[in-house]
C-alpha cells in the first residue's frame, strides 16, 4: 500500500482544516505501516481508534465552520461524514468483538474515502469558506 503525502494539492485553502487533514494523513500512514509490517492487533487497534476519534472530531469541526458561515452544501457534506463514521464504527466494533486485525483492504478503503472526500466535498467547502472567512 502506498503512503499518502501531504502537498498543496490537498489544501482546501482553510488553514485550520488543512491542519486537521495533515493530522489525518499522518495517522492514516501510521495505520498503513502498522498493517503492512504486521504489528500486533492491539497496536493496530489503538491506531485505528485514534484515527477514528480524530476523524469524528474533524468532521464536527468542519460542520461547525459550515454552520457558522452558512454553507449551503452542509446537509450533503454531513451525510458523507455520517457514512464514513458508520463504516469506521463498524470496523471499530469488529476489532473489539473478535480481536480481528485490520486488513489491507480496509486500509485501502480508508485511503480512497479520505482522498475522494478531500478532492470532492472538502474542496467545494473550502472554496466557499475561504471566501466567507
Amino acid at each position: 500500500m502506498k503512503e499518502l503525502t501531504w502537498d498543496k494539492t490537498l489544501s482546501v485553502d482553510v488553514p485550520e482544516i488543512d491542519e486537521d487533514h495533515r493530522r489525518l494523513v499522518d495517522l492514516y500512514n501510521i495505520l498503513n505501516h502498522a498493517v503492512t509490517e504486521g504489528a500486533s492487533p492491539d497496536y493496530i487497534g489503538a491506531v485505528a481508534e485514534e484515527l477514528i476519534a480524530c476523524t469524528v472530531w474533524h468532521f464536527r469541526h468542519e460542520e461547525r465552520l459550515m454552520l457558522k458561515h452558512g454553507y449551503d452544501g452542509l446537509a450533503e457534506h454531513k451525510a458523507e461524514h455520517d457514512e464514513l463514521i458508520a463504516s469506521a464504527k463498524d470496523l471499530q466494533q469488529k476489532l473489539r468483538d473478535a480481536g480481528k486485525a485490520v486488513t489491507s483492504q480496509e486500509v485501502e478503503f480508508l485511503e480512497r474515502w479520505l482522498m475522494e472526500h478531500i478532492y470532492g466535498a472538502d474542496m467545494r467547502m473550502g472554496t466557499y469558506l475561504s471566501a466567507a472567512m
